[in-house]
This record gives structure tokens, C-alpha cells and sequence, in this order.
């Protein structure tokens, strides 16, 4: 666990603060937490508190998560920064234009299995060497399996 300000400091932030704040469940933060995305201090009773910095982190990671960014790609990322900090306008400028790539990506993928979809709903061929969806430009046959999804 990362070390933060002295857990007495009147700027630190509850759980049930920075959830409210975020919109983000405290299951989510602790969980978020578990995997490192983000870290807290503890009080003598063992409580977290938070620095207000982690609001921006956690509205960060909550929004990626919306756009089907995978947390280990967004604590990959995060981590590239210095001292892990929270990214500045300069660095989301640097993480956007990563992410926009692969997010470009993934749509050319989608539209094309969009377009693909049609003329598979009622095939009901389920041939592995004929399918579109299952074996595209029949990469299985090319590798010397003709099977089929029902003889699997």
C-alpha cells in the first residue's frame, strides 16, 4: 500500500466522500483499490482516507471503463506517470490519442462484424470452414481444420 498524507489532515477524504463525489460505488473504489488503480491511507481504526487527487483518478478509471478500456490497460497507462500521479491535461492530450487508435480499431472490427452479421442470423450452418463470424476468411482451414462447431 502507497504511503499518503498523515491520515489527520482535514483534506483527506472519507470512502463514503469520494464514492459520493465520483458517483463510483465504495465496492467499486475498494476493488479499484485491490488492483492497485488507485490508494489510500488508513486512520488508527483502520479506515481509508483519500486525497482529493484521487477524485480525478477515479472519475478517470470510471470513464474509461465506459468507453471498454480494460482496467489493466488504464493501470498500464497510469503507471507511465510519474510518481503515479494523477494525469494532467498534457497527459490526457498523450493517453487520449493512444486510446483513440485503439478505439478506432475496435470500431472498423464492430462495423465489419456488423455488416458480416446479416447474412449469418438464420444460416445455421455452424461449419467452422464456412462461417464469417466463427472462422473469417477460413483461418482454421488454412491452419488444416475442417471440423465443425457440432462435432466439437
Amino acid at each position: 500500500m502507497r504511503e499518503s498524507r498523515d491520515t489527520r489532515d482535514a483534506t483527506l477524504l472519507t470512502v463514503g466522500e469520494v464514492s459520493q463525489r465520483t458517483g463510483v460505488s465504495v465496492s467499486a473504489l475498494r476493488f479499484y483499490e485491490g488492483h492497485g488503480l488507485i490508494w489510500s491511507s488508513r486512520t488508527s481504526g483502520n479506515q481509508r482516507r483519500y486525497t482529493r487527487d484521487m477524485i480525478r483518478r477515479v472519475a478517470l478509471i470510471h470513464a474509461t471503463q465506459g468507453l471498454g478500456i480494460s482496467l489493466d490497460e488504464v493501470k498500464r497507462i497510469l503507471s507511465l506517470l510519474p510518481e503515479d500521479r494523477t494525469p494532467k491535461r498534457a497527459d490526457w492530450e498523450c493517453i487520449s490519442a493512444h486510446w483513440k487508435k485503439d478505439l478506432d480499431a475496435r470500431i472498423r472490427q464492430l462495423e465489419q462484424l456488423r455488416d458480416q452479421l446479416s447474412d449469418c442470423i438464420g444460416c445455421g450452418c455452424l461449419s467452422l470452414e464456412r462461417c464469417a463470424l466463427v472462422n473469417p476468411q477460413d483461418v482454421m482451414g488454412s491452419e488444416g481444420r475442417t471440423t465443425s462447431m457440432l462435432e466439437d
